[in-house]
């Protein structure tokens, strides 16, 4: 699981995954993401585009994170997730606490609104 980002703003920044969520690829980034996800109020859009399979360590990762991006005053959003991507994170119910959008553009629109 590889993972890289870079600030779009200095409110927003975005997070680019790309590997598998399951068990290993979940452990390979989880200490890093917490750090880039939590540590402040700035706004994180995650890149989902790269994400080929995502497992329930990954969701809970993905939620944890959501939240604690929350409590620092700041959101956490979802973006391009692949068909499949999308579906587990709609079957799970995470769509309704993590908001998920199409494109960069929607996902930066839908923050400042």
């Amino acid at each position: 699981m590889d993972i890289a980002f870079d600030e779009l703003t200095p409110q927003s920044r975005r997070i680019r995954l790309n590997g598998r969520l399951d068990l290993k690829g979940t452990g390979e980034i989880e200490s890093r993401f917490a750090s880039l996800t939590s540590t402040d109020s700035n706004n994180v859009l995650v890149d989902m585009s790269g994400v080929d399979f995502l497992a329930s360590i990954g969701m809970r990762l993905l939620l944890t994170c959501a939240k604690a991006k929350t409590r620092q005053g700041g959101k956490m959003v979802l973006i391009s997730p692949k068909p499949m991507v999308w579906e587990a994170l709609e079957t799970a119910g995470l769509d309704s606490l993590i908001p998920i959008y199409a494109d960069e553009a929607t996902a930066l629109a839908g923050l400042s609104a």
